[in-house]
């Protein structure tokens, strides 16, 4: 709850300091908070997207689907922002045509792609530091053995592919079969678990690189896969 609050703060202050900005195109602040409203739904979707594009491991599809989404967003900011302008048009300035014109800046790419950035990032920082401030304690369920078992987050060594089974192997040494696959384990871990391998995913906080190729966790030595190697060496 208290990251859902500090998360609407964010962007509550986001837009203002935004409508601040869009007072020097000729916008008096009513009108401004308004347009920068048009905003918020790409700033959004941005905010989604790039993570879940950031997770393909495949640099090639990764910078293709990282070019579709900057893309898609775009083009949706300025549909926005023409629907928000004509909004104006038909509600506020009937009869001041001098005011029906869009004003120059807000049809530049460079300048909404900053305004983008800057909010899509802001999100960024104050969601990471949330996760910081307020590590999340509710335990992860799944089945194992026809039995329903809940372990910490924390709790969790490495989570194990071993052909149509995947294992997960917990702090104190006891392991758990399980049918979920390791590409959905890496999803609902989320940070502060890192891939190493296709059949290895590591707790961060635990794992230590060893050699180029090696990590040690828990008493055990995990191989680094050569896809993986980069990453590994950046994190660890």
């Amino acid at each position: 709850m208290k990251k859902a609050i500090y998360i609407v703060f964010y962007w509550m202050a986001a837009i203002f300091l935004t409508s601040l900005l869009l007072t020097s195109l000729d916008y008096n602040l009513g009108e401004a908070v308004l347009m920068s409203l048009s905003f918020l739904p790409a700033s959004l979707a941005l905010c989604f997207f790039l993570p879940v594009v950031e997770r393909d491991k495949d640099a090639k599809k990764r910078i293709l689907n990282t070019i579709y989404v900057i893309l898609g967003v775009m083009v949706m900011t300025f549909m926005f922002i023409y629907l928000w302008q004509l909004v104006f048009i038909t509600l506020i300035y009937q009869e001041n045509h001098d005011r029906w014109t869009l004003p120059a800046m807000l049809g530049n790419p460079v300048f909404v792609g900053f305004i983008l950035s800057i909010l899509a990032y802001g999100n960024y920082l104050i969601v990471k530091w949330l996760d910081k401030k307020y590590p999340t304690d509710r335990p992860i369920s799944f089945t194992s053995d026809y039995k329903k078992v809940s372990l910490k987050k924390e709790d969790i060594l490495y989570v194990e592919s071993r052909d149509s089974e995947v294992w997960i192997v917990a702090r104190d040494g006891r392991q758990y079969r399980n049918k979920t696959g390791i590409s959905q384990w890496e999803n609902l871990l989320g940070t502060g678990f890192l891939r190493v391998h296709r059949s290895f995913l590591v707790n961060i906080s635990d794992a230590a690189l060893t050699a180029p190729d090696v990590i040690s966790i828990g008493g055990q030595e995990i191989p680094v896969s050569r896809k993986y190697k980069e990453s590994v060496k950046t994190v660890l």
